[in-house]
């Protein structure tokens, strides 16, 4: 084995071990398994009883234990279904790791079964929210399975329904396919644009779908749900496995809406800033002290909520803070004269993914 080799395998692991320690000090938690003795208890406390009936005679069905292997963005997302006199009087949702603006946008669905029966309500057609894709398909499913024990339904979901399965994630599937494996083979300019301007609509404005520290900590801290995180568990293939085999910066270079958008607004003109050497390797550096310092902070258990704030959000136009799409509009107008300066001088995950691949 060469030097270069080894010292891949060793930032990969060592990446690898940092982010863990990140989940378990956010979530308390890794692979959704609770690391702490009061963490545990909580769990069993919440877990233990998934139907009660309180004094007024409703019915309270608690689906953390129920649900607990259906994840939205970031973790679980329990819910308590309110029943009286066989209908749903109202649905709350429990304790949770999802971003609050985006969760906000989802939770407009917790009304959409108040006064059904059971049986009405899971003859339903209720689609996902646009902008919190994840985090309303856990919601929907929580429901299905809440509402199948309180109707001593206990059929399986199919496959496709594990999965979400709808034209958005169905076009999204195949893009980024498209991306994981045409460019290996197929190089053509034509194709690229092609590739760049899927990646930003499909993936981007549609799906909301892309890689970012939020996603990567829920997992390690909650574990996947295969078919629900097909494509974003593709996105991370090409990131940090694609490169063991030499294919450096693929995620980002061929699949990663950010990047896409800002190749895409340098195609705009040919005219570019010149940037000295100094000033790359002086903004290059301020990259690299930016990840460091996120990382301290979390480490030491504050600062998670900067994760909100990546710029891949700025693509979930309906919850995205007026922060993140003020920056994303000034980092679009500098890609049309300074190539992917997102990428090159500020992302965190891309500097994660530089360090895992034992680049700096």
């Amino acid at each position: 084995m060469n030097a270069k080799r080894l010292q891949h395998i060793l930032m990969f692991v060592t990446c690898l071990v940092v982010l863990l320690a990140v989940a378990a000090r956010r979530d308390g938690k890794l692979l959704g398994h609770a690391l702490s003795s009061d963490n545990r208890q909580q769990a069993k406390a919440t877990t233990a009883t998934p139907l009660q009936q309180l004094q007024d005679g409703t019915y309270v069905i608690n689906t953390t234990l129920l649900g607990k292997d259906i994840l939205g963005y970031g973790g679980p997302v329990p819910l308590e279904i309110y029943m009286k006199e066989g209908k749903i009087q109202k649905v709350n949702a429990l304790r949770n790791s999802e971003s609050e603006d985006f969760f906000a946008e989802a939770s407009s669905l917790l009304t959409r079964w108040n006064g059904k029966t059971p049986k009405e309500a899971l003859t339903m057609k209720v689609d996902g929210v646009s902008g919190a894709t994840y985090s309303s398909r856990a919601i929907i499913a929580n429901m299905r399975l809440g509402l199948q024990y309180a109707d001593k339904n206990t059929s399986q979901p199919s496959v496709w329904e594990k999965m979400g399965l709808s034209w958005k994630y169905a076009a999204g599937l195949i893009v980024v396919l498209m991306g994981a494996i045409l460019p290996l083979f197929f190089r053509n300019k034509r194709y690229r644009t092609l590739q760049l301007i899927l990646n930003v609509i499909v993936l981007g404005f549609w799906s909301g779908t892309f890689i970012s520290y939020s996603l990567i900590t829920g997992y390690l801290a909650n574990g996947v749900n295969l078919w629900t995180s097909l494509i974003p568990l593709i996105m991370l293939i090409t990131a940090f496995i694609y490169p063991f085999f030499g294919k450096k910066n693929y995620y980002c270079n061929n699949i990663c809406p950010c990047g896409s958008m800002q190749d895409l607004a340098g195609k705009l003109t040919h005219r570019k800033w010149k940037m000295s050497q100094q000033t790359v390797k002086r903004l290059t550096l301020f990259r690299q002290l930016l990840w460091a310092c996120l990382m301290a902070m979390m480490l030491v258990g504050v600062g998670f909520s900067w994760m909100d704030y990546e710029l891949f959000s700025a693509f979930i136009l309906q919850s995205a803070s007026w922060m993140v799409l003020a920056l994303a509009v000034v980092f679009f107008v500098l890609a049309i004269f300074v190539p992917r300066p997102y990428c090159r001088f500020v992302c965190p995950t891309g500097t994660l993914f530089k360090l895992a691949e034992g680049k700096k």
